[in-house]
């Protein structure tokens, strides 16, 4: 049994912060990965980032999905923490499971990339650039087991106090990245130029070298290594399998609902015309930054939660929560005051608001950003609220909620008040608030009323986990 910590907002807040942090580095520094195969493609030509865009577009929604099927083996392993210490076998067969899993999935993603050449046909894409995306995406799929992998061991290694060990490995993804495609693409060292080929070598070296870090610092970290995460990784564990899949495919449900949304908000603005497509990207773009923290702040309460969900300590459980929400939505309310009062600030990281040529862009944008002031708050609810109820694994409602929130009254009020009236583009972003407050509304409603729920752990109460 743990020795129990300070039962003080201010105890929680840092043991909070400290798990938070490093994932929240991860997560920039993971949007930073992204980045770097577009800021080299963008240097071939239109055609070519046009094919990197959809495939990626596709490809990333795969690697998202399956990262809450792995994701699972964070509030299990946690859980299992706050039951008992030395949890080795327990956590090992929870890490086993997951990899059966994503390996499982990832198998099944492969054979979804493998069809994008009549899923681009279907969508009307050009005839060159689905020329181009086709072997690009036959590339690019082997980082799909690396990737749902490097995802797994992210999470258990933060889960088991190592939470910094995600920055530096994804930090060393950047630079790997980086030389990647500058050797890749453009040829150098010996290297022929292999252009948009390249790119997905890049990117899939990328991956196996991030998943390669992960599994050799958990061989030389002292506590990582007692947990023998490979060992017996032949093993099966049909009940530990099935929690897997109990808790993991909502979660993977609940991407896919919210992928809908965004990926459905941007089509749209794409049928208002290119200017608002344009505003609505740079202004989701800084939203999809300061996301990253609610995100991290998200993770880190799912494990806190987790212990003492483990531990049967129902106060510990309550305090997690109510730290997880003040920080998240403490930071977004500054985020959503930045993006009041200062959103052409914001948006010379992107354009000169200055200049003649962008005077209609810059006025649309800062339209947008003002409902954006609004999401942010109710985005960084969501995200925390999904979190902590993943914490004391309930995903199977919270998914049936990402469903209903963000199809019906989001998508469905994007469409009307995008296509049907006047507002336009203003109207889609409407949509995306509407569909943000209904989800984050019963998300938090869910929570605080979790004991009349029964979601709480039954049994004595125990003591709170050790940060």
């Amino acid at each position: 049994m743990f020795e129990s910590p300070p039962r003080t907002l201010y105890a929680e807040w840092r043991a909070t912060l400290g798990l938070a942090g490093p994932l929240v580095a991860a997560n920039l520094l993971q949007m930073a990965v992204f980045a770097i195969d577009v800021v080299f493609v963008a240097r071939l030509g239109a055609a070519q980032l046009a094919a990197s865009s959809l495939t990626v577009a596709v490809f990333g929604l795969l690697i998202w999905s399956m990262t809450g099927l792995v994701g699972a083996a964070s509030p299990l392993i946690a859980a299992e923490l706050g039951r008992r210490k030395h949890a080795v076998r327990e956590v090992r067969r929870s890490f086993r499971m997951a990899a059966w899993a994503g390996v499982g999935a990832s198998l099944t993603a492969m054979a979804i990339c493998l069809a994008i050449g009549p899923v681009l046909r279907v969508t009307g894409q050009d005839p060159h650039v689905i020329a181009l995306a086709v072997p690009f995406m036959h590339v690019l799929m082997w980082a799909t087991i690396p990737a749902v992998m490097g995802a797994l061991l992210r999470g258990t290694v933060a889960t088991l106090g190592r939470p910094a060990v995600g920055t530096v490995v994804t930090a060393l993804a950047v630079l790997v990245g980086i030389s990647g495609n500058w050797i890749f693409v453009f040829g150098h060292l010996g290297v022929p130029a292999m252009g948009l080929q390249g790119a997905a070598i890049a990117t899939v070296l990328t991956t196996i070298c991030t998943m390669l870090a992960y599994v050799a610092i958990i061989r030389a970290d002292r506590r990582l290594r007692r947990y023998r995460l490979f060992g017996r990784w032949w093993r099966a564990d049909l009940p530990r399998l099935r929690d897997i899949l109990r808790i993991g495919l909502p979660m993977l449900g609940t991407i896919l609902a919210e992928a809908a949304l965004f990926n459905g908000a941007a089509f749209l603005m794409g049928r208002i015309g290119a200017l608002p497509l344009a505003a609505h990207t740079i202004a989701l773009q800084f939203a999809a930054m300061t996301f990253q923290v609610p995100f991290g702040i998200a993770q880190a309460a799912t494990i806190r939660v987790g212990r003492a969900y483990g531990a049967r300590d129902r106060e510990g459980i309550a305090l997690a929560g109510n730290v997880a929400f003040l920080t998240g939505i403490g930071f977004m309310s500054l985020a959503s005051a930045l993006l009041l009062f200062a959103p052409r600030t914001i948006m010379v990281l992107y354009i000169d608001p200055t200049l003649p040529a962008n005077a209609a862009l810059a006025a649309l944008t800062v339209r947008y950003m003002s409902v954006a002031a609004a999401f942010q708050l109710f985005d960084g609810a969501q995200t925390v609220g999904a979190g902590l109820l993943r914490g004391i694994q309930d995903t199977r409602v919270p998914m049936a909620i990402a469903l209903f929130g963000y199809w019906v009254p989001g998508l469905g009020t994007a469409i009307w008040l995008g296509l049907y009236t006047p507002l336009g583009g203003l109207g889609v972003w409407l949509g995306l608030l509407c569909g943000l407050v209904a989800v984050a509304a019963m998300l938090v409603w869910r929570w605080y009323r979790r004991d009349a729920l029964g979601l709480m752990p039954q049994g004595e109460e125990t003591l709170l986990a050790a940060p």
